[in-house]
């Protein structure tokens, strides 16, 4: 089990879309990874890198703020990409299919504060954090599943 949460600072778009390259490679149907951060914080650019790693073919990858859900088919299965930003009440994330998808798809949800009680328990939070430095973020993982245990392993190193 995850005990302390995993910081690093990237200080470029380049070294984020790395990292969540990184990640996806590690990703499998039933992973949801929940990103966490201000507007403007790198959220939708680390989830647009990591999908687009995901698919056998250029793709644009738009942000779902309008859409809500946008759903891929990625070397590994489907890919689910959600913004809940717009969301009033956890039971619309419930008449969107997520409840099913974080059984059965790669799940990347954008302000998952919105899902209140239907967080899911095994997921990986990274919350995105901006510094006085341009371009630079922090991100902090956490999870209380094993699962991610060599996932972040990889990632630091």
């Amino acid at each position: 089990m995850i005990t302390q949460p995993l910081l690093l600072t990237t200080d470029s778009h380049q070294k984020t879309s790395a990292l969540a390259v990184s990640i996806g490679n590690t990703l499998r149907a039933g992973d949801v990874v929940l990103l966490e951060g201000p507007i403007g914080a790198g959220k939708t650019h680390f989830a647009r890198s990591l999908i687009q790693s995901q698919l056998e073919s250029f793709e644009d990858v738009p942000s779902p703020t309008f859409t809500l859900v946008q759903v891929y088919e990625g070397i590994h299965g489907e890919i689910w990409h959600a913004d809940l930003y717009r969301l009033s009440s956890p039971d619309e994330v419930v008449e969107l299919g997520l409840m099913d998808a974080f059984e059965d798809a790669i799940c990347l949800v954008e302000w998952p504060d919105r899902l209140a009680d239907l967080e899911p328990k095994g997921a990986l939070k990274i919350t995105f954090s901006l510094t006085p430095q341009e371009d630079q973020r922090v991100l902090k993982f956490s999870a209380t599943s094993d699962r991610w245990t060599s996932v972040l392993d990889a990632v630091h190193t």
